[in-house]
């Protein structure tokens, strides 16, 4: 996969409606990687599109806009091959910038802002100056996205109702880390003196002030929105590239033309992108490929296109309905293709080597549903599955039989056809004839057995061969005037009892069969009931240690308000952590083995109930 150019993914039309661009879904599609989302926004004019150009490895692409007027429109995309990660893709959006004093629209502003946040796995917000109190003004944006995003989550809901809960406490589980990058920065970076880091300079600018004035809370509002959405906080300060003339043109100036400083402080940023960001992963740590990505675009626009707030874990859901769908038809085609490599070998000797080879492609089907499936409630797309690899299983057991009744039907012709001609020709119709015929036919059904490849209809084709010559061996006894009647009753009986033997053979073939077939079905059950079962406790693990990791998060954010003023905070956290620590420790008690498995468990429990379909195949 590779783009020579950044398309349009959401487009921002002059009505202010956000619009997904069908090319771009059509190149998410095709990505089968997990995707590194990276977004950039900020102010227009602040040089977001270079950052995005460096990170694809370009000096252009993006558009860099050289006058006052903003370039982006919308939100623009470069899929790229991760420089380092080969098995990931880099997913680089391009924002247009905040605050474009010829669009005069701030609410369109803040959901461009709000789908980056959605959308992105590294945030990375781009500004001028320094971080002082008119670039927090500027990121006002940051404090209405709990107006704009909902994560809807039920963790919350068994919280009692002493207990305060704050809607946007799932935020920092969610959303993308955060990283502030400012332009042209021309401080000295030290505190009283000292030299500090870029991170420190950060967290200073995002230190609270305590009390309750309005002067005070909307001062904090901005840096707690930050401390408290984001699950990390990084910081890169950049001098200004070149004079004011070449900055006109900075996509055409070489490395050597640029600042010295500034090319390091870019290389610094750009290794810390490349290294610390993290594929885009749904709630549970569902990882989200390019496919995925695409859709989840989608969702989230159509949803603020009708008017509606964006809900994480509704999102969620229609991806996981969509996303389960396509996993049981991609494990349907992956059984047909493992099994189309196998069909060239029909028919089978026995029903068992057929269900080795059912087995085998029945695995591998297996493999890509529990690979792709996510959120499965009540194993409803996983029972589909089932239900499909049996319909699929009865079509290739009746291409395996037909295979075989056309095999041994061919067979049957050329070895009778001297036997036939001779039927024909009346050489049999005279005394003696009968013990030649009996010969001839004895010697036919040796060969006939002798012969490999019949595969398993083999007894049912010869019986029906045999059935269809009574009438003429009849007619032969009856013709063989050597005979006498005791004779002629003796192989009569002779006839019948070998006719009854192969009628046993057949019916005791097809019980067995029909109890490996069961043997078979009981067999999938058990694996589905195993792969389910390491599939879940995964899923439990992951979401263990995600509230661990934000019980930490929460717990670090306790000890930053342990400063006077700041009392309420520190409690609604608190209640947070109980309530974290509380499902994590019923999470760990939790068995799978009962109520989650008991959907699939009726599913096969109803296939073997209902034995008349596959007795079908028997009479």
């Amino acid at each position: 996969m590779a783009m020579e150019h950044p398309v349009c993914l959401i487009e921002n039309n002059p009505n202010g409606e956000l619009v997904v661009n069908q090319d771009a879904l059509k190149i998410l599609s095709d990505i089968t990687k997990p995707v590194v989302v990276i977004a950039i926004v900020g102010r227009y004019r602040t040089g977001k599109s270079y950052l995005m150009n460096k990170l694809a490895g370009h000096r252009s692409g993006f558009a860099l806009g050289s006058t006052i007027q903003s370039k982006t429109k919308g939100i623009w995309m470069w899929c790229v091959p991760h420089p380092s990660k080969p098995e990931q893709t880099l997913v680089l959006l391009d924002t247009e910038g905040l605050g474009d004093v010829e669009k005069g629209n701030s609410a369109n502003d803040t959901w461009i802002f709000a789908v980056a946040v959605l959308l992105s796995s590294s945030f990375v917000y781009n500004s001028v100056g320094t971080i002082d109190q008119q670039a927090m003004d500027q990121l006002h944006y940051v404090t209405e996205l709990s107006e704009h995003i909902k994560t809807n989550t039920s963790l919350w809901e068994t919280m009692d109702e002493e207990e305060e809960i704050d809607a946007s406490a799932e935020f920092k589980r969610f959303f993308p880390s955060f990283t502030w990058c400012v332009r042209d920065f021309c401080l000295d970076l030290e505190i009283d003196g000292k030299p500090i880091t870029e991170d420190q300079y950060l967290c200073n600018a995002l230190k609270l002030k305590s009390g309750f004035s309005k002067k005070v809370l909307e001062y904090n509002l901005p840096r707690e929105c930050i401390r408290h959405y984001f699950h990390s906080h990084k910081c890169f300060v950049f001098d200004q590239p070149a004079n004011k003339q070449n900055l006109q043109r900075l996509d055409d100036l070489p490395d050597s033309e640029l600042d010295p400083t500034f090319v390091m402080q870019t290389e610094k940023f750009l290794s810390y992108v490349f290294d610390n960001s993290q594929p885009k992963t749904m709630p549970g740590g569902h990882i989200v490929t390019g496919r995925l990505f695409g859709n989840l675009t989608s969702t989230y626009v159509e949803t603020i296109k009708s008017g509606l707030i964006p809900c994480i874990e509704n999102a969620v859901q229609t991806l996981s309905k969509l996303e389960n769908s396509r996993a049981v038809n991609d494990a349907l085609s992956k059984y047909e293709e493992e099994m189309s490599h196998n069909i060239n070998e029909f028919p089978t000797e026995t029903e068992k080597e057929f269900i080795y080879v059912h087995q085998k492609c029945e695995k591998e089907a297996l493999k890509v549903f529990m690979d792709r499936s996510f959120k499965d409630e009540n194993q409803e797309y996983q029972i589909k599955l089932i239900s499909g690899l049996e319909e699929n299983r009865i079509k290739y057991y009746q291409c395996n039989e037909e295979t075989s009744i056309m095999k041994c039907k061919f067979l049957l012709q050329e070895l009778s056809e001297k036997l036939e001609k001779k039927i024909a020709e009346g050489e049999y119709s005279r005394p003696g004839g009968h013990k030649e015929f009996m010969e001839e036919k004895h010697k036919l059904i040796d060969t006939y057995h002798q012969s490999s490849g019949k595969g398993i209809k083999a007894l049912e084709v010869l019986q029906e061969f045999l059935k269809e010559k009574e009438d003429v061996e009849a007619v032969i006894l009856r013709a063989d005037q050597t005979m006498t009647d005791a004779e002629r009753r003796k192989a009569e009986e002779h006839a019948k009892a070998e006719a009854a033997a192969r009628e046993n053979e057949i019916k005791e073939r097809n019980l067995k069969c029909l109890e490996q077939i069961r043997e078979d079905q009981q067999r999938c059950m058990e694996q589905q009931q195993e792969m389910l079962k390491l599939k879940l406790e995964e899923e439990r693990k992951k979401t263990i240690e995600q509230n661990e990791w934000l019980i930490a998060q929460k717990l670090k954010e306790k000890q930053d308000l342990l400063a006077k003023g700041f009392e309420r905070q520190r409690e609604m956290l608190e209640n947070q952590i109980r309530h974290l620590q509380k499902i994590n420790e019923e999470a760990k008690k939790k068995s799978f083995l009962g109520e989650l498995l008991s959907p699939i468990t009726a599913f096969f429990s109803h296939i073997f109930g209902s034995s008349s379909r596959s007795n079908e195949h028997f009479k």
